[in-house]
């Protein structure tokens, strides 16, 4: 199966009722500000270069970014600082991402999450997180390039190990989640923790531009690009 069949799959699942119930009734309701939007609102599949050396994996769509665009982390503050970052380190054309069609694209980087529909508070539930383990483990399988994982946030992180582990991919000391750590894997890849660039974080001051671009710095250097 290739990457653009994976997609198809994941854009199509209903798995989850709870979830699937959210997406959808966000995407009916919607909020002021997009009252003129068609919203997505379905699973967002990955997005970048199927040859990518990093692979960048956070918690889930926003309710009104990646469920209402259709492409992950674009159309909200999170999204804004992640591909301004990507662009500051050479691995996207443009610094914004607005919508499916506003062509960006990436070069050595592809972008997911670990569960793929809004969920509601931003807490999956446990069945509903190893639903879509599924597709970022199928998604693994045809990233045969990536040399380096950034996972943003301690969801992602601990999530992204689990899947590494079941794969046989074992970071070589015990793992802990904590911003710019870096983890040697058996297969001589990278896996790295980055705080999650949520307005929590980002207008608290705990993850600063700076901070946040030194990440992406390590991971083009790591990746060898």
């Amino acid at each position: 199966m290739t990457l653009r069949a994976l997609e198809r799959r994941i854009v199509a699942c209903r798995l989850c009722p709870r979830l699937v119930a959210y997406r959808e009734r966000v995407g009916r309701e919607k909020v002021r500000r997009f009252r003129d939007w068609e919203y997505w609102a379905r699973p967002v599949a990955g997005f970048g270069d199927p040859r990518a050396r990093l692979w960048v994996i956070g918690l889930a769509p926003a309710a009104h970014g990646g469920n209402r665009t259709g492409r992950i982390f674009t159309g909200d503050r999170s999204g804004d600082w992640l591909y301004a970052a990507l662009h500051r380190a050479g691995f996207a054309n443009q610094p914004t991402s607005r919508s499916r069609d506003d062509g960006l694209a990436l070069d050595g980087a592809f972008v997911s999450a670990v569960v793929r529909c809004a969920p509601p508070d931003n807490r999956p539930s446990v069945e509903e997180r190893d639903h879509c383990l599924r597709y970022l483990a199928a998604e693994m399988l045809r990233l045969g390039r990536v040399r380096v994982f950034v996972t943003l946030g301690g969801f992602a992180f601990i999530n992204v190990v689990r899947m590494l582990r079941t794969a046989g991919d074992v970071p070589l000391a015990a793992p802990r989640f904590g911003h710019g750590a870096e983890w040697a894997l058996a297969s001589g890849r990278t896996l790295l923790g980055c705080y999650h660039p949520s307005q929590q974080n980002t207008f608290t001051g705990r993850l600063t531009e700076s901070m946040f671009s030194a990440v992406f710095a390590r991971a083009r250097e790591l990746a060898g690009v």
